[in-house]
């Protein structure tokens, strides 16, 4: 018996060691654990389906659930519900138009230019009912990039909302002569070239079509094209398979969420985010969405109050926009305890905890096109995501060492990559693998091969070249640094324009900060200011009403940085650094020409 107790006590003693080891040297241990034993289920799901001849689908999660759940809230637009049934019907009737008065096919490619509604739903899913692949259109771009997009994934049809038909007033007749037809969200067109789709859905049966028009009998089959914003070019249109749909509709489980849970999607459906991970998320899940047409700030709170919003998708520009609105003695009654998406700095994140609450801001890392996700499950204020030896093992990356003079990687005498060293900021690569594959862009086999870097650190490797500069804190905390690109080199050192734009934000009379480099002959690059080491001090300043943004609310850099800093061919206000002086002055065509002709001290 004595021995027994004996025993027992130093069990408990060893077990009370262990905990406090695991406290003091690993105290994110358990939440590591039991997150990557999630992550690692759901991808052993995965591995499941390509080891059978059958795949359960986003499509085929959502009619399980609307035949679970039918009554239920799935989606709430403008204060109107749509239970699961009433979207699961609808689709099935446009599904019949589709494949009996369109005459679409299993394999074809149907284009969407659709704003948020509940019908880009039905539409979605009823194509897909059907057996087609969908190209999602941002609803911002025109023309000449419009008709680029088709040409990218081969559609033949396009579906218009009401509510843009009229934006393809100068395609249109483009369209029409590639054999391009054109169908409307509208009962009746006064343009017969054009024709219509509501009137012929209430004719239409609500049974559903064959499974087997919709069978998927590999993950890596393509689902959908969704679009880049094309801030550097036209819009490149990456290929969404079955599998990246389903890795992306469990991003919200993976964090916690629950069928409880309604979800605040103020985003644009087109982009994968609102697409993938909020649609899919939601349907993965059984939740309720609450689908806003176009974020408002000043709707923001008051919606998620008359819903008992939960959960909302940001990204960092929204949270910032909120933060700059107008404060009110409700910020903080609410029940949001949870927000997901990415790119939000830290001034603004502790800012918009600050007054809105201890809402656990969750960062996902990753592009539509990528092969890498990192997940800050943690919520540690200014990280993207969260890593450690489990993970390493099993999504293969490396930051490597970046030359900001050659504006390329680092190479060492064998011309391989060299990676940085913990807590250094470096090229984040991710191993292309079966586990982690890239799919790369429709119609152009170019762009794809440009996003891969091969023989790394071996011959025959091959990496997918995120074009992010990041490093990986001692804890294993991930952070975002900057853009190739937007990095730049001033007087021998690395210049990011996110520390930049992080201190001039804290200037209350700034309302908005863009930072770039602009090229000036006969040196490196530079931009901006205060409390910042001299490398680092902005020479140049513009000033202007309102900063271009893409429809996802990213700073339109790209036309700034071709622009320059002349002030003949610039309407807006341009000042120099004067470093005699130690302040801003504007900046003159003969103080442009001294700098062109180095006579200038910058």
């Amino acid at each position: 018996m004595a021995l027994s107790v004996g025993w027992l006590s130093a069990l408990a003693a060893g077990l009370v060691f262990v905990h406090v080891v695991l406290k003091l040297c690993f105290p994110y241990f358990w939440r590591d654990f039991f997150f990557l034993l999630k992550v690692v289920r759901y991808g052993v799901k995965l591995e499941v389906f390509k080891l059978t001849s059958s795949v359960s689908t986003v499509l085929d999660r959502f009619i399980q659930q609307a035949q679970r759940i039918p009554d239920k809230p799935f989606v709430i637009y403008d204060g109107r519900s749509h239970t699961y049934r009433a979207i699961e019907t609808r689709s099935n009737r446009l599904a019949h138009v589709f494949r009996d008065t369109m005459k679409l096919k299993k394999g074809d490619c149907v284009a969407l230019l659709m704003s948020n509604e509940p019908d880009f739903l039905c539409v979605w899913f009823g194509l897909a009912k059907v057996g087609c692949s969908i190209a999602f259109l941002n609803t911002n771009i025109k023309s000449r990039s419009l008709l680029h997009c088709f040409n990218c994934c081969g559609a033949r049809t396009l579906i218009v909302g009401a509510d843009l038909v009229e934006s393809l007033d100068s395609i249109l007749t483009s369209l029409l002569e590639d054999n391009i037809q054109v169908w409307t969200m509208k009962s009746h067109n006064e343009n017969t070239q054009l024709h219509t789709l509501l009137d012929k859905i209430d004719a239409a049966s609500d049974q559903p079509l064959p499974a087997v028009l919709r069978a998927c009998t590999s993950l890596k089959f393509p689902t959908l094209y969704i679009f880049t914003s094309g801030t550097t070019g036209l819009p490149k249109a990456a290929v969404i398979t079955h599998l990246q749909s389903l890795k992306a509709a469990a991003g919200f489980w993976a964090f916690g969420a629950t069928e409880d849970d309604v979800i605040y999607i103020p985003l644009p459906l087109y982009h994968s985010a609102a697409s993938l991970i909020g649609i899919g998320g939601t349907i993965e899940l059984g939740a309720t969405c609450v689908l806003k047409k176009k974020f408002s700030a000043s709707q923001f709170w008051s919606d998620c109050r008359k819903h008992d919003v939960t959960i909302f998708q940001y990204i960092g520009e929204l949270c910032r926009y909120l933060c700059n609105h107008s404060k009110t003695e409700l910020d903080k009654v609410h029940k949001v305890r949870m927000g997901i998406g990415n790119g939000l700095r830290k001034d603004v994140w502790q800012e918009f905890q600050n007054r809105f609450g201890n809402i656990k801001m969750c960062e996902v890392y990753g592009s539509t096109e990528g092969n890498l996700c990192f997940m800050n499950h943690i919520g540690k204020l200014g990280t993207v995501g969260r890593s450690n030896f489990i993970y390493k093992l099993l999504f293969k990356y490396d930051l490597v060492k970046y030359d900001m003079v050659k504006d390329e990687p680092a190479k060492d005498q064998y011309g391989f990559c060299q990676r940085v060293e913990k807590g250094e900021t470096g090229l984040l690569l991710s191993k292309v693998s079966t586990i982690s594959p890239f799919f790369g862009y429709a119609g152009s086999k170019q762009l794809t091969e440009k996003k891969l870097m091969t023989n790394v650190f071996m011959k025959g490797d091959a990496y997918f070249n995120t074009g992010d500069l990041m490093a990986e804190e001692p804890e294993g905390f991930i952070c975002f640094r900057d853009r190739v690109g937007d990095t730049f080199r001033w007087k021998g050192e690395n210049v990011a324009t996110t520390e930049v734009t992080e201190i001039l934000g804290l200037m209350d009379f700034v309302h908005e900060v863009s930072v770039y480099g602009v090229e000036i002959p006969g040196m490196f690059n530079l931009f901006f200011s205060t409390y910042l080491p001299a490398y680092a001090r902005p020479l140049f300043i513009r000033l202007q009403e309102v900063i271009e943004m893409t429809s996802t609310f990213k700073q339109q850099k790209f036309t700034l940085v071709q622009s320059g800093f002349n002030p003949s061919t610039i309407s807006d206000p341009l000042y120099v650094l004067d470093i005699h002086q130690k302040t801003y002055i504007p900046l003159t065509d003969t103080i442009y020409q001294s700098i062109l002709a180095g006579d200038r001290k910058l």
